[in-house]
Parts: C-alpha cells; structure tokens; sequence
C-alpha cells in the first residue's frame, strides 16, 4: 500500500481523484479503490521549539544567555494540527511505500521530510520513498506527474540546504532581537525590536529611502533644444550635448546646472547651419516578455491596480487552491516546459470562456509559434504560472482573483503573438560646432503590444537625411527643469528592490551571488515580509507609499552595518546554494554563522542604542489577512519573551508567536 503525503489538504484531494476510485474519506486521509492512501499536512506540522524547551532558564531574557545556539535542535508539534499528526504516524508505520508531494521548492520538500524523520519512519522506508511533484493540480497534470515520480533521495540535498537555512534564520532572529531588545530597555524603549536576515535588510531599504528624500534640496537644470528645418520643410528638433569642456558646470549626472551657459548655446545655434554627421535607421524587434514568476507578477498588479504583494498571494492561492484556474503560483522561474506547449490550445479556450476581455485577444493567438519560453533548461522544480486548461463562469471569482487571473492570462496569450518590431532612428548633428542628437522610434508592427492596447509609441518620426545634409536651426530653446527627489517605495517597486537587491550592495562579488539567486527572501516570503514589518510598526503605509516609522529608524540606527545590509544574504546564498548542489557542508556554514553571532552579540552589547531614546514603541498592527506559510518554521521567539531579565514584560502584551525563519 502506498501512502501519498502531500503538503496542503487540495494537493491530497487532487491525488486521490486521479487514483482508482472508489475514494472514502476517512479520520485525515483519503482511502482509494485500489487500497492506496493519501494524507497530508496543513501547510507545517512541526515547528522549532522555543529557547525555554533547551534551558528553563532561557524563559526569561537575559543577555549572558546569549547567544542560544541548541546542542541538538528539537521540532514540537503545532498545537492545532497533532491530530494530523497523530495520523500520519499510524499511516506510515502501516504503509509499504511512502510518496512525498510536497510543494515542489526548497521549503516544500523540508516541509514533508521533516515529519517523515520526525515519525521515525524506518531508514529503509525511508531510502524508498518517492517524489511527486505537482505544479498544476487539475487531474490531466496530476495524472501525468504521478507517471514521472523520481527517488526522494535525489532531493536530500535541496532539503539539507533548507534546514541549513531554517535554523540559520532561527539563530539569528531568536539571538539579535532578545539582544536588541534587552538593550532598548537600557534606554527607555519598552517594546519588542525584531531582527531578522531578510526584514531588517527590507526596513533598512526604505529607512535610507525615507532619508534621501528629506534631505534632498531640489536644484534647476538646463536643457537646450535645436528647432530644425529641412530643404523639404521638415520640422524637427534635437537635444545638446554638452562637452567635456562643459564639465565644471554639470552635476554628477550630466546635468547643465548653469542656466547662462545653456542660454548662451541657444543663442549661439539659432539662425545657424546644422550638418548631419551620423544618420542611423535600424531595424529591431523584442519578443513577448516572459509569462509571470510570483514577484513580477506581484509587481505587475501593484502597478495596474494597487494591489498590496500580500493581496496578490492570496488571490493567487484562491486560483490555484480553490479554482484551480493556475498552475503552482509561489514560482520563481518564467520558462515553460516544451511539452507544455501542446496544451496551449486547451488552455486558450479555457482563457476564452474564464475571461471575457480577453476573448479577442484568444483569438488571435497563433499556437503555431513557439518562443524563447518553452525553455527545458530553465525549467527545474516548477515553471512559470500560468492558466490551466480549467475554466469558470463568468463572475464567480473575486474582483481581485478577476484582476490577477487576468493579468496572468495576458502574460500568457502573448507568448503566441509575433515579436514587436520597430525602427529605431538616430541624427547626430553639428551646429556651431556643438553635438545634438535626435531619436525615434517608430513601429512597424505591433505584434504582442496589441494585447496592452499599444499599436505605436507616439513619437514623431524623423526625416530621411544622410550624412553631410545640411538644414536650417530656426532657433534654440533653453528648457528649465527641476532635479526630483528619489520616490518613495511602494509595493511594487519595494518588490523590484527585493528581487534586484544586487544594485544595493557595494561589493561586485556580492553583487553577482545576489543575481544569481532568488534576491532578498524568496518568492514565497516577500510580500509577507513586508505585511510582518507594517504590522509591527516599523513601516507604515500612507496610500500607496510605504515608510519607515521612528521605530523603524530607531531599531535600524542601533544595529551593526553588516545587519541592516543586504550583503549577509548573499554569504548565506552563496553558502545554501553550494549545498544544494553537493558542493558545500551544513557543518561549515552552522560554526561560521555561530562564530558571526557571537562577534554581533558583542557589538549590541557594547554599547547602549541611543537612536531608542525617547522613541514610543509602536502599536501592533492587524497584520491584514497575511498568510505566511512560513509561521511555525524557525519558531516563534522574536515575537516576545513572556518575561524579560528585568522581570518586564517585552512587550506591552503578549503577542501571538511570529516565525523567524525566511522573515524573522
């Protein structure tokens, strides 16, 4: 008998209705007509258990406890779920065969192996059993992953690097918040300051944002256009150039600062002959932009209609949980399998009848072009999101499962529309011895734009000149603009940041670690990381904008560098990647994190946070329907100690138990 673990209860509902019927649905399992079983998790079973279950002691925070580093790391069951528990435990001693179909990621396959370690299921069960991975959870694409299970072996390494990460997130969060936090109180700050790898980096984003816009004093800069005039009675016009010689009088970025100096070109050039030097017409195309991964998708949404990251997620879980209209949305990857080409045509009927805006669009699409998408080599656990070949009645989803299933089907009926193409156009002129240019661009064809309702770009076309025409300089203006400050981060943008926190970090090493993985949290984590961090106050939102509070800045002001930075996610990436690949050892990466916190908690310890004085603790927020699948992964003590080292509260009052892990 084989017993199917998946992840979620709707996994375990669609593996039995693709297995042998009849299915009887017993005490959290489903049994099926051919004597197999599936049961599942609800989302974690386990969680870390807290500092107290190592050392009573640890109860109370007292700052020569640290740093807590557990000699053998302990799991305790969520209380809510152990009956769910409780049943796997009897299924698998009573199964031949186990199946692990966890979510198919990094944290979806520790998710699963850890409770199979944690039953004490047999070693050679153990090396038996098999992996199931499941993107899409309509029965066509179940039917076929469950023709193309692999050894779970094959995944030790995945949930090695996993578990390395957990416990790093563990250690690292419990240690430097009831470090910070002790110290606060040496200041009069009576309130829970929480660290963690991933949300100090993100608050410390929007600090240092929140700080260049206050200290920016805008300042005027100058333009200067050339008004042109053709033998044929073209008019155009083309912008200046400055020299090096005009060097003194520009800012860092090339801006004329000097309005008489821009005058005096305008001045200079009007009524004056202008010689074509450089005349380039070139012809380009661009393809249709990839189908959506979980972040641009999010970014996407933010843009169109304001949804907050949080929003986007729960949409999407709604669509591929309970609708099943998407495949797995928690995707960082924006390929295709090949063969998933063959179903387009399937699906672009389902697109047809789901969303009724898009049935021109379904039309049109040829299924006879295959682009760079379908991509094997980019594909590993799971692929881009898209639509599944399922349908639903119009208005039977939500406003914001409407919008996101939308979007997500445009991305997608693109991918059979044929590139943009356009001719770019460039005019390098000398007037009076200066350097104007002029560009253009023009579409020839609009091809996958028609589905934004874009068929040209508005601009003006350029003449057809060659080098050497000469043509007139009706006049010059000078054009006066104001420098702008940098704009202050919403969802979206804050998204874009998270995902390409490499332009945030100095170091060119660190640089290319950081963009060649996942960014700053993961696909599944950002946008609850940005809910955990407006809920507990030290960001707020004032319309679509996202700033930092005084907590906020006072809880980054306190702390090392090296923590408010985004560079420690790259060591670590770095590190769990090479893991994951069989190129590096848990043990090496756990005594380098040990011997770093130890180092930290000396520097926090030093010296009292000034930046705290005077600063009100802020209230907790209602963390707005977040749902983070990462709660009761690394534990739950960032979210306060129930007595202190001073016998004080950490907080005003208790507060329900936050993970640390991946957003702690």
């Amino acid at each position: 008998m084989k017993l199917y673990i998946a992840e979620k209860p709707s996994l375990a509902r669609a593996i039995a209705a693709v297995l042998p019927g009849p299915q009887k649905r017993e005490e959290g399992y489903i049994r099926c007509g051919n004597g197999d079983l599936v049961s599942w998790c609800v989302g974690h079973l386990l969680e870390q258990a807290e500092p107290e279950a190592y050392d009573p002691a640890y109860k109370q925070w007292r700052f020569e406890h640290l740093p807590i580093i557990p000699d053998r790391w302990q799991l305790k069951p969520r209380p809510k779920v152990r009956s769910q528990l409780t049943a796997l435990r009897k299924l698998t001693r009573e199964a031949d065969q186990l199946v692990h179909a966890g979510d198919p990621d990094r944290e979806g396959q520790l998710l699963v192996d850890e409770v199979i370690e944690y039953l004490g299921v047999p070693d050679s069960k153990r090396r038996a059993t098999q992996r199931l991975l499941i993107s899409d959870l309509n029965p066509s694409a179940v039917k076929r992953a469950l023709e193309r299970l692999k050894p779970n072996s094959e995944f030790i390494p995945l949930s090695v690097s996993a578990l390395a990460r957990s416990r790093a997130d563990w250690l690292y969060g419990i240690n430097l918040t009831r470090a910070l936090t002790l110290q606060g109180r040496r200041v009069g700050f009576d309130g829970l300051l929480s660290v963690g790898r991933v949300q100090t980096p993100v608050l410390g984003l929007v600090v240092e944002r929140d700080r260049a816009i206050e200290a920016f004093v805008s300042k005027p800069f100058y333009e200067v256009l050339a008004h042109l005039l053709t033998e044929q009675g073209q008019r155009f016009s083309a912008s200046w150039q400055p020299s090096e010689a005009c060097a003194r009088w520009q800012d860092e970025e090339g801006r004329v600062l000097s309005r008489e100096l821009a005058q005096n070109v305008a001045n200079r050039i009007s009524g004056k002959e202008a010689v074509v030097e450089e005349a380039g017409r070139k012809p380009a195309q661009q393809p249709a932009p990839l189908p959506y991964n979980l972040s641009s998708l999010q970014i996407d949404a933010s843009k169109a209609y304001g949804m907050s990251a949080q929003a986007v997620l729960d949409a999407c879980q709604a669509l591929y949980e309970k609708h099943r209209l998407i495949t797995y949305p928690r995707s960082d990857c924006r390929y295709l399998p090949k063969e998933h080409h063959g179903e387009a045509g399937a699906v672009i009927g389902a697109i047809k009848q789901t969303a009724s805006t898009l049935a021109q669009a379904a039309s049109g699409a040829d299924i006879g072009i295959k682009g760079r998408a379908w991509n094997d080599s980019k594909v590993e656990a799971h692929h881009a999101i898209i639509p599944t070949a399922k349908s639903a009645r119009e208005g039977s989803l939500s406003g914001h499962e409407a919008k996101v299933y939308e979007l997500i089907a445009r991305q997608y009926l693109m991918q059979f529309y044929p590139a943009w193409r356009y001719n770019d156009t460039e005019l390098k002129l000398r007037i009076e011895g200066g350097l104007f240019i002029a560009r253009a661009r023009q579409t020839e064809d609009p091809g996958w734009r028609t589905l934004l309702g874009k068929t040209a770009d508005g601009a003006s076309e350029l003449p057809l000149l060659a080098v050497g025409d000469s043509l007139s300089c009706e006049r010059g203006e000078v054009l006066e603009k104001q420098t702008q400050p940098p704009k202050a981060f919403t969802d979206a943008s804050l998204l874009a940041a998270m995902t390409g926190i490499a332009r945030f970090v100095g170091d060119p090493a660190l640089r290319k670690v950081l963009r060649e993985t996942d960014g700053l949290g993961t696909e599944a984590t950002r946008a609850g990381i940005i809910e955990l961090l407006v809920t507990r106050g030290y960001l707020q939102r004032q319309g679509k904008s996202i700033h930092s509070s005084p907590a906020g800045r006072g809880l980054i002001d306190a702390l090392p560098e090296q923590v408010q930075k985004p560079d420690l996610t790259a060591h670590w990436e770095s590190s769990l990647d090479a893991m994951a690949r069989r190129e590096g050892r848990y043990e090496q990466f756990m005594t380098a994190l040990q011997s770093s916190l130890t180092e930290l908690i000396g520097q926090l310890g030093a010296a009292a946070p000034e930046s705290l004085r005077g600063v009100d603790a802020p209230k907790r927020r209602r963390a707005g329907g977040a749902r983070r699948r990462t709660a009761g992964r690394a534990g739950q003590a960032a979210a306060a100690g129930k007595q202190g080292g001073n016998g004080r509260k950490t907080a005003p009052r208790r507060r329900r138990k936050q993970s640390v892990a991946e957003n702690g």
